[in-house]
């Protein structure tokens, strides 16, 4: 059975093994970038574990606009208690884990827990082959985001909460 909880700053070595499992080493979170998050956003970083594993997580700040920004990759601020628009940042799930659902009940405890603070949207970028997924989540393809973080092309999904 999956749990999915708030992260805590125990959770940061194994974290970065799951970062790096499920990104390229240029688009992969640094330890240092986890930490700033774990510190500066704990409410909107999430992870799902089963039987004490870190199986998956989700994270990203709360941000003014509806478009993710690569100064975001670096810089992270509080989030507001209420408004604005969720972005990801990440979402990876463990090769032992994937198939299984994990991603989207991710997805769907950010989503609801966004609504309760009454965000306007949730904002991500993916690439090309993971349209389809976030589509089948009630995300739009927006077209290109402006982001060459890792130096690949990345799409613009929006999924309006009102």
């Amino acid at each position: 059975m999956v749990k999915i909880r708030n992260v805590k700053y125990e959770d940061l070595a194994e974290l970065v093994i799951l970062e790096n499992r499920c990104f390229a080493k240029d688009e992969a979170a640094t330890e240092e970038a986890f930490q700033m998050r774990i510190q500066t956003i704990p409410d909107s970083f999430f992870v799902a574990e089963e039987d004490g594993v870190i199986a998956g997580l989700i994270n990203g700040p709360v941000i003014e606009t509806a478009y993710i920004t690569d100064d975001l990759f670096h810089e992270s601020k509080a989030n507001p208690a209420a408004g604005g628009h969720q972005s990801v940042l990440g979402l990876a799930v463990s090769p032992d884990y994937q198939n299984r659902g994990i991603a989207g009940a991710l997805l769907a405890h950010l989503e609801k827990d966004a609504k309760t603070k009454h965000r306007e949207t949730i904002t991500l970028t993916c690439k090309q082959n993971y349209i389809h997924f976030y589509e089948k989540q009630g995300f739009k393809n927006e077209g290109i985001s402006s982001s060459v973080h890792g130096g690949v092309t990345w799409h613009n999904m929006i999924k309006n909460l009102s």
